[in-house]
């Protein structure tokens, strides 16, 4: 319907102001399918901005846009002849000027000003009201409103739509401005008219199903979270020992299991993070959409940087005041702290690293090559560069001595020097247990610990005696254990398969050989039935290398001379033994072995000690033999630089001693060990010069060993005894005579056979501690980093659990973007009043918002504005309803917004 306005000939000058314009008949044809004519001269007349809130509700412009049937009359008068062509308003009421609120990012064909709410697009706008007398295009209106954008607007528009007075003016572009705006301008005209002139209608659904990409994706995210959270809190309360997985010399490097826990760690922390900030977002906007609930505050939304970002709980702590003491506050709180410590909690607990563990009771593996002490075998230990093809008969045997030199002085000298310590320090001790042990080497890396066992009183067995007898036993650990510690039988990590880093000690139930070394004061009448020169019709002109020809050969009826000291040392046919035989007495501080009788079970070093011993009696004599002691078990630890071998015996409470798992096993086995002992021995002796007194050699150690012979019936705590010499002397014969030897205290093979080859395998019960690669906390400190890793697991299976029920997701409106997008296009608030630039402040972040939908278009609103704003704002909402109450979107809506009220 088009309307029609006359305007007398006489009111034309008064409205165009031009004296040579004839305006006779000037129809205003609103009907779209009249266009002006970009010939036209005619300068059209805008509508007034300035619009007051009484004139616009006399002519039906509040809260409704002009319908196109609508007909506008020009009232002339001396307002139309101030202002020109167009609506006027009652100028006697007051001004309402409301600010637009134009969606960022959105640029609208002109640029109005801030107090233009009803300016036209460029495109609809006519110039009737410029006046022609003013050359910068101004019109006649308030110069309040002239602003530089606007010249330039009209100054555009002047030259383009000139028509011809004759052809009628077209206003409908200016009501289709208002009208027709199109869908992606959105105009604000004021609170009042929010809800109709919105068009910024929702394009998708804010929910989506449990199908959609988003979904998926949260819910893959959240259920490997949940598996992988409970299966580092599972590993870290487990402790699992990996064993031969992780090695350097394996295809698992420990460097590569410690980059891949440290991998797994962050993408757990990072799901970890990504879902609970999820689960935090649904919870906000699903409350946000019920009405019956509390909605959502700036604190709460805040909360999501928490945990992104924890410094914000410092640097934006008015956040954390308001939000902390609530539920979700709190388990936010919770959350950012868990975050940042769990790495932390996986490196402590879950990493593998270097640990040890329990004591396991394990049985072990030792292959068995040869016999205790068989010479031929022990001979092939030795490394000479010498070829057997070149000495045959020697080469062995010199090897084997100066390996029996240098070890047995090596541990001497390291002996001695711990005494020399007690010494001058002044601490010694009487009682043997509390004396230096004695001490050796293996393979150069391998510290050997002996222990003194079966403790005599000396003064006691003196008395019985009537002569200082001087007895001691010293036990030596099986030496089999290093062996069989690296049998890869076992399976024991040694420190080169732990970078260099691992240990490991292994207690044996192994028997220990042992040195029983027995002395006693000897007068020249007491020894002349055991040296040859002071038998009657001895031949004092034999050599020394042909004295023992004349010494009677061996037989089941010849036991030889008797002597005072027989029952001493079990000598003649009540004990099955023959003594033994020396040359001639040796001269002051020098000493004699006998190593003439076959297949002697003890060796025998005759001793001067010049003139210091008491009763006459300045010689001693002493006789070595070897034994297997049930009594004890043998220890062993390794470790990168080294390690550590020895004996522990007579422990009560070693449930491991060798007499606890074999309790048949005799005390103190000799034979055939010590038979075998004695080959070795003999070759030992030598070696030592301990035989240098046959030719007055005057041997340096011979000279030492007889200082140390006791003047009194109890230990000096300031000096070795001579038998303690000698036991540590002859310990590492002890040492080689155990290797790949039976670890049982009998031979249990052939006994033609004295070698196995290639060997036999034989089991032993042990106990086994062990360095490997586990997952655990070292320190007992660490054991606070369990909370961790628990709650982690806790809060992902309570997440996982409520995304589960929840089924699809619905827009996060926490998210920076959505939050965004649902602000710019919402009314401003009350509410918030002065933190437009500083940012919200106290009882702002108290605020409760609700999400709200007006015709598919969304937008946050207090909870708490006028009872004005409400009414206006809900005043036209059940007509959208009724309108779209087929629409996905309100229909999602309906059912959000009345659920019931949220336990989060």
């Amino acid at each position: 319907m088009a309307a029609n306005l006359n305007i007398d000939a006489t009111d034309r000058r008064s409205l165009l102001r031009k004296d040579s314009s004839d305006l006779s008949n000037v129809t205003f044809d609103l009907s779209p399918s009249h266009m002006v004519s970009p010939s036209t001269s005619i300068h059209r007349i805008p509508f007034k901005r300035n619009v007051s809130e009484a004139s616009a509700t006399a002519r039906g412009y509040e809260d409704r846009p002009l319908d196109e049937g609508d007909t506008v009359k020009a009232i002339a008068g001396d307002s139309a002849v101030d202002r020109g062509l167009g609506i006027a308003f009652d100028t006697n009421s007051p001004r309402r000027t409301s600010i637009p609120r134009v969606p960022v990012g959105f640029r609208s064909p002109h640029t109005p000003g801030s107090a233009d709410p009803l300016l036209s697009p460029p495109s609809y706008r006519n110039d009737l009201n410029r006046d022609p007398k003013d050359p910068n295009g101004h019109d006649g209106g308030d110069p309040s409103y002239d602003t530089p954008g606007q010249r330039q607007l009209g100054q555009s528009s002047s030259a383009s739509l000139h028509s011809s007075i004759h052809q009628p003016f077209v206003a409908s572009p200016d009501t289709e401005a208002l009208n027709n705006t199109p869908r992606s301008t959105f105009v604000s005209v004021g609170r009042e008219g929010y809800g109709q002139a919105s068009q910024c209608k929702s394009h998708r659904n804010i929910y989506q199903g449990r199908g959609s990409w988003l979904s998926v994706t949260i819910l893959i995210l959240a259920i490997y979270s949940t598996v992988f959270s409970g299966i580092y809190l599972v590993l870290a309360i487990g402790k699992p020992r990996y064993g031969r997985h992780i090695r350097s010399n394996g295809s698992f490097l420990p460097s590569t299991a410690t980059l891949l826990s440290a991998l797994f760690a962050k993408t757990i922390e990072l799901s970890f993070v990504t879902v609970f900030v999820a689960f935090l977002g649904q919870a906000l906007s699903r409350r946000s959409l019920v009405k019956q609930s509390n909605g959502l505050t700036i604190a709460e939304m805040a909360m999501r940087s928490w945990i992104m970002q924890p410094g914000s709980i410092l640097t934006h702590w008015e956040s954390v005041r308001y939000a902390a003491l609530t539920f979700l506050g709190a388990v936010s709180l919770t959350a950012a702290l868990l975050a940042i410590l769990y790495t932390t909690a996986a490196e402590a607990l879950v990493a593998p690293k270097l640990m040890f563990g329990a004591w396991e009771d394990k049985t072990l593996y030792g292959l068995v090559k040869t016999s205790f002490g068989d010479p031929p075998y022990v001979q092939t230990l030795c490394q000479t560069p010498i070829p057997t093809s070149a000495d045959v008969l020697d080469s062995g045997t010199t090897c084997l001595s100066i390996e029996h030199a240098g070890q047995a002085y090596h541990s001497y000298t390291e002996w001695l020097a711990r005494w020399t310590q007690i010494s001058l320090q002044g601490n010694g001790s009487t009682d043997l247990k509390h004396r230096p042990n004695g001490m050796s080497m293996l393979y150069d890396n391998t510290t050997v610990g002996a222990a003194w066992i079966e403790v005599k009183n000396m003064t006691q067995v003196s008395q019985d005696a009537h002569r200082i007898v001087n007895n001691v036993t010293m036990a030596m650990p099986h030496s089999g254990i290093f062996q069989a510690a690296r049998d890869e039988r076992n399976g024991i990590l040694q420190p080169a398969d732990l970078e260099g880093l691992g240990e490991y000690s292994i207690i044996a139930s192994v028997p220990s050989p042992a040195v029983n070394v027995l002395c006693a004061s000897m007068s020249e009448e007491d020894l002349a039935p055991l040296v040859y020169t002071e038998w009657p019709n001895a031949n004092s002109s034999l050599v020394s290398s042909t004295w023992a020809d004349s010494v009677p050969a061996a037989s089941p009826d010849q036991w030889l001379n008797s002597t005072v000291v027989d029952d001493l040392f079990g000598w003649g046919e009540k004990y099955n033994r023959r003594p033994p035989v020396f040359p001639k007495l040796p001269i002051a501080f020098n000493t004699i072995t006998n190593i003439t009788i076959f297949n002697l079970s003890s060796i025998y070093v005759l001793a001067n000690g010049s003139s210091g011993a008491i009763d006459n009696r300045n010689y001693t004599l002493c006789s070595m033999k070897a034994e297997l002691s049930p009594n004890c078990s043998t220890r062993y630890n390794a470790s990168a630089s080294g390690g550590s071998l020895w004996a522990h015996c007579e422990d009560t409470s070693d449930h491991l001693a060798y007499s606890r798992t074999h309790p048949e096993a005799p005390i103190g086995v000799t034979d055939p060990i010590s038979r075998n002992w004695g080959n070795i021995a003999s070759e030992w002796a030598m070696a030592t010069s301990l035989n240098e007194g046959a030719i007055d050699g005057n041997a340096s150690n011979a000279r030492l060993l007889t200082q140390l012979i006791p003047t009194d019936t109890i230990l000096d705590p300031m000096l070795p005894s001579i038998a303690e010499a000698l036991a540590v002397l002859a310990g590492y014969t002890l040492i080689i005579s155990a290797q790949d030897s039976p670890f049982v205290h009998y031979w249990p093979y052939a006994q033609d056979a004295t070698e196995l080859n290639p060997g036999q395998y034989e089991n032993f019960s042990a106990s086994l501690l062990s360095q490997q690669y586990a997952s655990g906390g070292q320190l007992r400190w660490q054991g606070i980093f369990y909370t961790v890793l628990t709650l982690v697991f806790v809060t992902n299976l309570f997440c996982l659990g409520y995304l589960i029920l929840r089924g699809g997701l619905v827009t996060d409106f926490t998210e920076p973007q959505n939050l965004f997008a649902l602000s710019i296009n919402s009314p401003p608030s009350q509410r918030l009043a002065g933190s437009c630039g500083g940012g919200p402040e106290k009882e702002h972040f108290q605020v409760n918002w609700f999400v709200h939908m007006d015709n598919e278009h969304f937008l946050i609103e207090s909870g708490e504005e006028p009872p004005d704003w409400k009414k206006r704002r809900f005043s036209t909402k059940s007509t959208f309803e009724m309108e779209n109450r087929a629409s996905p979107i309100a229909s999602t809506y309906s059912k959000l917004s009345s659920s019931r009220r949220s336990v989060l």
